[in-house]
C-alpha cells in the first residue's frame, strides 16, 4: 500500500534520527545546535563591549582612538582583545592570536557583547581554529560587516547564534547608523527597514515574501562556497552588498552562487549598495546584470537597501525570520531579535 504524505514525512524524521545516532558525538551534538535559534541577551547602556580585529587591523593610531570614543559615547564600557592592536601585513596578528581573541570574547563573563573593530580580510583564515561549541554554550551579542560575513555565516550554521550584521567600531556612527543600531540591539525591536527617499532604488521583482534572513558581503560570501560553513538557504531572504568591485565581478559572483544552487533555494532577494563599483567600458550595467540573474527566479526582489560599506548603515540580525515587500522596497522582523 503506497505511504500517504504524512506517514512519508514520519517515516523520514525517524530514518534521520536513526542515521544521527550512529554519529560522532561532537558531529551529532553540532547537526542538532545548527537546528536551533538562540537569540543573545540585548544590550544596555554601562555594558562591556569586547573589542576584537578577526581580519584586518586599524592601521592609524588616530582612528583606533576615534573608535574608542565613539563607542564609549554611546555609553559602553570597552575591553580590548590581547591582541586586536598587531599588525601581520594585512592582517591583524597571526590566525591562532585573533582566533584566541574572538574564543576569549565570547567565554568571558565580564564581556557583554562583541563588536569587531572592521572588516579587511581575514576571518575566513580563522574558521578552523573556532570552538563553535563554546560558542553556543556562551551566546552573546556578536556584530560587523564586511569580511566579518565569514563569521556571520559560521557562527549560524555551526550554532543556530543569532548575530548582527552592522557596524564595526571604526564605523562612522551616524545618527542614522546608531538609531538602527539601537532599535535591534537595546530594545529588542521588530525593526522595519525602509528605502530612504536620498537612496537610489529599484524593484527587480514585485511581491511579498517571508523568510529567515541570511547573507551579507557578496565576495566574502562567494568565497566560502564548498566550504562546510555556510548554513541552508533554503527559503531564506538573501541580502548581499559590495564594495570596489566591477560589474563583471559581480556577474560573476551572482554566476557562481547561481550554479552553486544557492539562488535557487530563496524566497527573496535584497541587494543594499554596491559603493564604487564601476562598469567601465563595454560593461553591463548593474541593473541589467540583476535582470539576468535575479528577476528569472520570479522572486520579489529589489536594489538600494541601507546595508553598505558607506556612512549610513542598518543593524540586520542573521537567522531571524522577516518579510519584505519589494513593491514598497522594505523588509521588518517578524520577531524579537534578542532575549526579552
Amino acid at each position: 500500500m503506497p505511504l500517504s504524505r504524512k506517514d512519508f514525512i514520519k517515516l523520514s524524521g525517524l530514518t534521520t534520527l536513526s542515521s544521527m545516532a550512529g554519529l560522532p558525538d561532537a558531529l551529532e551534538k553540532n547537526i542538532r545546535a545548527s537546528q536551533r535559534l538562540i537569540k543573545p541577551k540585548p544590550l544596555q547602556k554601562g555594558d562591556t563591549l569586547g573589542l576584537v580585529a578577526p581580519g584586518s587591523p586599524i592601521y592609524k593610531k588616530m582612528d583606533f582612538d576615534r573608535m574608542l570614543l565613539n563607542l564609549e559615547a554611546l555609553g559602553f564600557k570597552l575591553k580590548l582583545g590581547k591582541h586586536v592592536r598587531d599588525r601581520y601585513g594585512y592582517l591583524a596578528g597571526r590566525d591562532e592570536d585573533r582566533a584566541e581573541d574572538l574564543m576569549k570574547s565570547f567565554t568571558d563573563p565580564e564581556i557583554d557583547g562583541i563588536v569587531c573593530i572592521r572588516g579587511g580580510w581575514g576571518c575566513n583564515r580563522i574558521l578552523p581554529l573556532l570552538d563553535f561549541q563554546q560558542i553556543a554554550e556562551h551566546p552573546k551579542f556578536f556584530m560587523g560587516f564586511s569580511d566579518i560575513t565569514s563569521l556571520h555565516m559560521a557562527i549560524q550554521k555551526k550554532t543556530g547564534l543569532v548575530t548582527f550584521h552592522g557596524p564595526v567600531g571604526k564605523s562612522e556612527w551616524t545618527p542614522f547608523t546608531t538609531q538602527s543600531f539601537k532599535e535591534v540591539a537595546w530594545k529588542g525591536k521588530r525593526a522595519t527597514y525602509p528605502v530612504p527617499d536620498y537612496s537610489s532604488s529599484y524593484i527587480i521583482n514585485e511581491g511579498k515574501t517571508k523568510g529567515k534572513l541570511l547573507g551579507g558581503n557578496l565576495s566574502v560570501l562567494v568565497a566560502m562556497i564548498g566550504s562546510g560553513y555556510l548554513p541552508d538557504f533554503n527559503q531564506s531572504i538573501l541580502f548581499l552588498e559590495d564594495v570596489g568591485e566591477s560589474v563583471y565581478r559581480i556577474d560573476r559572483m551572482l554566476t557562481q552562487l547561481k550554479l552553486a544552487g544557492i539562488l535557487d533555494q530563496l524566497s527573496g532577494f535584497i541587494f543594499g549598495k554596491c559603493t564604487d563599483c564601476s562598469a567601465g567600458a563595454n560593461s553591463l550595467s548593474l541593473k541589467q546584470v540583476f535582470e539576468d540573474h535575479i528577476k528569472p527566479l520570479g522572486i520579489p526582489a529589489y536594489h538600494g537597501a541601507m546595508i553598505s560599506h558607506e556612512d549610513d548603515n542598518v543593524t540586520i540580525p542573521i537567522g531571524l525570520k522577516a518579510e519584505m515587500d519589494a513593491n514598497k522596497q522594505i523588509f521588518r522582523l517578524t520577531e524579537a531579535p534578542v532575549q526579552l
